[in-house]
């Protein structure tokens, strides 16, 4: 016999956001009605899914978790098999997601909404240096000393990217930036398909100190797209091996943003103690690539592209004020991932002194989620969405910022 389910109030559950406590507060429908409107520290987890991703993503047995639908009758089902997988902390949401509005609460569109915010906020604080469209296929037509970065994954720069674009995802970019810029007179340009990846890439630089000019894609390749003008498809272009005194100095810059940003140091011995806690929920993740990552990794650790990281919190870290523990081999892909992570309200750990013998563990990628017939279609992904779609999604990411000021929960502060 199950433990009755109880309620948690909308009050109760932004008083937990507000003081950083740990929390998990979970949207049981589809992808699809998810993107239509939820909290802004909501996590997707469609019911069909809690069985098999559940235990990877919500690790601490003990963790408070809060579920809701809007009615379709998925939260009571979803909580109860929470609760057979051994969760002792499982509730609903009073009244669900229509009582969370009711009692005032902010809902958002789109997913990976945390993210996008952020960076949103990140560009109308930080002014982060952009060009348009027309202004970078000027500069390519002109031949100019110009070097475009792709800062998305590998898989979305060869469906369509920026002509003779190199790929970079995200965290790579301070780490390979000046080995792909050998002049410091190169001009750097950062794109994603729209705006959060190219943001962040661009303003990574600029806060490490990179010595070239850099600016960002503006609207990425929506942009391009809107101004009619043409993008490749299948690309393959990778970034080099880059040169240890190159590396040394990344991984210097790289540590004083982290340092800047308040981000927290620790080593191997500390990743035990983590684990150990019972009243915490540690992600001790690798923010190199995949295929690294499947080489030799941290015994334990997951893989989390640095980049991807950022953009997908919500995705790869569910419980909102959990401590995350970041992992390279490098000196810095992990403070700078962890610096972002830190602006955006976490307790966020790099780990030190590492050796290559320590990566000893192989393979154990997460299997590939089957596709869903509820997937939410990104007006951002393919090259089929119609211009209206990408106009309308770059509107409502210009009016991120001030959604976040009236939801109040976010603890974003950007440096």
């Amino acid at each position: 016999m199950s433990t009755p389910i109880l309620f948690k109030t909308c009050a109760q559950v932004r008083q937990t956001l507000l003081k950083k406590q740990e929390i998990a507060l979970l949207d049981v429908r589809e992808e699809d009605l998810f993107a239509q409107a939820h909290p802004l520290f909501a996590a997707n987890l469609p019911l069909n899914r809690v069985t098999a991703d559940a235990r990877r993503r919500i690790p601490r047995l003990d963790t408070l978790i809060v579920v809701y639908d809007e009615g379709e009758g998925l939260a009571q089902p979803a909580a109860q098999t929470l609760q057979q997988l051994g969760y002792s902390q499982v509730h609903l949401l009073d009244g669900g997601l229509q009582g969370w509005r009711q009692a005032g609460g902010e809902v958002f569109q789109d997913v990976n909404v945390p993210s996008k915010a952020f960076g949103e906020l990140v560009d109308a604080q930080r002014h982060t240096p952009m060009l348009s469209a027309q202004e970078v296929k000027a500069l390519l037509d002109a031949q100019a000393n110009v070097v475009v970065l792709d800062a998305r994954r590998f898989d979305e720069y060869q469906t369509m990217n920026i002509p003779t674009s190199i790929s970079v995802p995200g965290a790579e970019l301070v780490l390979r930036a000046a080995a792909l810029a050998t002049d410091p007179g190169t001009r750097i340009i950062v794109n994603c398909a729209g705006r959060t990846r190219s943001i962040i890439g661009t303003q990574s630089l600029v806060n490490a100190g990179i010595a070239n000019p850099v600016a960002a894609l503006r609207n990425g390749t929506i942009g391009w797209t809107l101004a009619g003008q043409t993008l490749e498809h299948g690309a393959g272009r990778r970034a080099t091996p880059v040169p240890e005194s190159q590396r040394l100095t990344a991984a210097q810059q790289a540590r004083t943003v982290a340092d800047r940003a308040g981000v927290k140091r620790a080593r191997l011995a500390d990743v035990l103690r983590f684990r150990s806690e019972t009243t915490r929920t540690s992600y001790c993740l690798d923010v190199r690539t995949p295929a690294e990552f499947s080489a030799g990794h941290l015994p334990g650790f997951a893989s989390a592209p640095g980049g991807q990281l950022v953009q997908e919190t919500d995705v790869t870290m569910p419980v909102r004020g959990a401590r995350a523990v970041l992992a390279d081999l490098d000196g810095v892909r992990a403070n700078m991932t962890a610096s972002w992570l830190a602006q955006m309200g976490w307790e966020v750990w790099v780990l030190d002194d590492l050796q290559a013998t320590d990566f000893s563990e192989t393979g154990q990628l997460p299997p590939p989620v089957p596709p869903s017939p509820h997937r939410y279609r990104r007006p951002y992904e393919g090259t089929d969405n119609p211009h209206e779609a990408m106009q309308a999604y770059l509107d409502w990411e210009y009016g991120l910022v001030a959604q976040l000021a009236r939801d109040g929960t976010h603890g974003f502060k950007v440096l």
